[in-house]
């Protein structure tokens, strides 16, 4: 991709103003852009279609914005760090998958899963056999638990498809219903 987007996950706990202030720091550093980003605008009948066949077929709901949409589902059980704190789902432990149309009812795919161990090949196989590439798979936490693992993926191609195979993979999961 061009240019090139790393991602860097952060965690921590402590005194929120200091947090924020050493986060801001760190985010300045790196050039992301802090303000609001502009945004292409798809045709409105794509973005209509996509959406509506992406909630059907995986069955769940999400926020949407003028270019994408983005649905989450969380664990069935809580996640708690290691120095025992019970995560929220908006801490990231949510699986999320992000849809953007493209053009012809066709739509670009991303996110990640939030697994644990026993989940990670069935869900790997079933994405890879749904034509949705896994292309990073890593964990966060060292005492996390249970212990995670984030899986990362990317396609391209019809949107009711992708998200036929987006459901199947996390059918495989303990997600909340």
């Amino acid at each position: 991709m061009s240019p090139h987007v790393m991602y860097m996950h952060y965690e921590g706990h402590g005194d929120a103003v200091q947090m924020a202030k050493a986060l801001r720091q760190a985010l300045s550093a790196s050039a992301t852009p802090l303000g609001a980003a502009g945004r292409r605008r798809p045709h409105p009948a794509d973005r209509r279609s996509t959406r509506s066949r992406s909630s059907r077929c995986s069955g769940d709901r999400g926020e949407t914005s003028a270019a994408a949409c983005s649905r989450s589902r969380c664990r069935a059980r809580k996640r708690s760090p290691g120095w025992g704190i019970p995560l929220l789902p908006a801490m990231g432990v949510v699986t999320v998958m992000n849809f953007q149309p493209t053009a012809d009812g066709k739509a670009a795919i991303t996110g990640d899963f939030v697994l644990v161990d026993k989940e990670v090949n069935p869900v790997a196989r079933t994405l890879r056999q749904h034509g949705i590439d896994v292309t990073a798979i890593h964990n966060h936490g060292l005492q996390d638990t249970p212990r995670l693992f984030y899986m990362h993926f990317w396609a391209t191609d019809d949107a009711a498809k992708l998200a036929r195979g987006l459901k199947a993979a996390l059918d495989q999961t303990n997600s909340q219903k």
